[in-house]
C-alpha cells in the first residue's frame, strides 16, 4: 500500500516558500464554513463534475500538479488513476485532511505548503501533464497574471485546467433565490461575497481565454460547473443515490451545452500546450 507523503518541513515550520500569509489565502477566512460543507450537495456536486471533465482529458500516469489542492478530492482521484500527484496549498489543516484520506485510500501525493506566487521556491522548475488551479483565481488580486505562473508550469503537450466564478452570470444565483437587490449589484460588478463570507472576484471567459492564448496555449474545450443546483441552500445534504446519480447525469449534460453551460456558476476551461 502507498501512502501520502509530505515533502519538507512545511507543516510544521513555514518558510519564505511555504506560508499561509499572501492573497492566494484569502480563502482562508471561509475555511471554517468550507470544512463543515465538504459533505453537502453542492460542494459534492462541484467536485464530481470536474473530476468527470476531467477524465476526458488526461491519461493515466500523468504527471500532475494541484494548486490550491485544498483537502484534496481532484488530487486523490488523480492517484486513484495511477497519476503521479504535487499538490500545493496554503493551508495546513486542509493538507492535513489530504495527507490522512490518502494515506487511507491507498495512494501517493506530494504534499507542499505554499502560495502560488511563490511556487517556484516550492517545486523549483519541475514542469507536469497537467496543471490544475480549481477555484482559485477569485481569491488573487490578480488573476490573469496568475494564469502565467501556472501556465510557466505545464510541460509541452500539457494542459492547464483552471476553473473561476463565472462573471458572466453573476446574477444568476442570487436572481434564483429571489434576493434582488445582490442580483441587482451582480450586473455591475464581479465583484462579491461568496457562500463562505470571503471577498471573492469572477472572471469573464474570454479574458481567461485570452490570457491562457497569451502563454502560448490553446483552449481545447470549457464546461460549466453547477447549473441547476447552484441556487440550492449551501447546507443541502446529498440525496438518496437514485436521485444523485440522476441529478449529475442532468448537470454533465448542462456543462457541456448552450445556452446552461453559460449560466453555470463556474467555468471550468481546459487548454493544451
Amino acid at each position: 500500500m502507498r501512502v501520502a507523503r509530505i515533502a519538507g518541513p512545511c507543516l510544521s515550520r513555514p518558510s519564505a516558500g511555504c506560508t499561509e500569509d499572501g492573497p492566494m489565502n484569502r480563502f482562508q477566512e471561509g475555511e471554517e464554513a468550507w470544512i463543515e460543507r465538504l459533505g453537502d450537495l453542492r460542494n459534492y456536486v462541484r467536485q464530481e463534475l470536474i473530476a468527470r471533465q476531467l477524465e476526458e482529458h488526461v491519461a493515466r500516469s500523468a504527471n500532475v500538479l494541484d494548486i490550491g489542492c485544498g483537502q484534496g478530492t481532484q488530487a486523490i482521484r488523480l492517484a486513484q488513476r495511477d497519476c503521479g500527484v504535487v499538490g500545493v496549498d496554503p493551508s495546513r489543516e486542509l493538507l492535513e485532511r489530504l495527507s490522512s484520506d490518502a494515506a487511507i485510500k491507498g495512494v501517493d501525493v506530494e504534499i507542499h505548503q505554499g502560495r502560488l506566487e511563490d511556487l517556484g521556491q516550492v517545486i523549483g522548475d519541475r514542469t507536469f501533464d497537467l496543471v490544475c488551479a480549481h477555484g482559485v483565481l477569485m481569491y488573487l488580486d490578480d488573476p490573469l497574471q496568475a494564469v502565467g505562473l501556472l501556465a510557466k508550469q505545464v510541460a509541452p503537450g500539457g494542459r492547464l485546467s483552471i476553473t473561476f466564478r463565472n462573471a458572466g452570470a453573476l446574477a444568476f444565483r442570487p436572481g434564483m433565490r429571489g434576493q434582488w437587490a445582490a442580483a441587482l449589484a451582480a450586473f455591475e460588478s464581479g465583484n462579491y461575497v461568496n457562500e463562505l463570507g470571503v471577498r471573492a472576484a469572477a472572471q469573464h471567459l474570454d479574458e481567461v481565454v485570452t490570457a491562457i492564448e497569451h502563454h502560448g496555449m490553446g483552449v481545447e474545450r470549457w464546461y460549466g460547473v453547477r447549473v441547476f443546483t447552484d441556487p440550492r441552500p449551501a447546507r443541502e445534504p446529498l440525496p438518496d443515490a437514485v436521485v444523485l446519480d440522476a441529478l449529475l447525469a442532468v448537470e454533465q449534460q448542462a456543462g457541456t451545452r448552450d445556452p446552461y453551460r453559460q449560466l453555470a456558476s463556474q467555468l471550468h476551461v481546459v487548454a493544451k500546450r
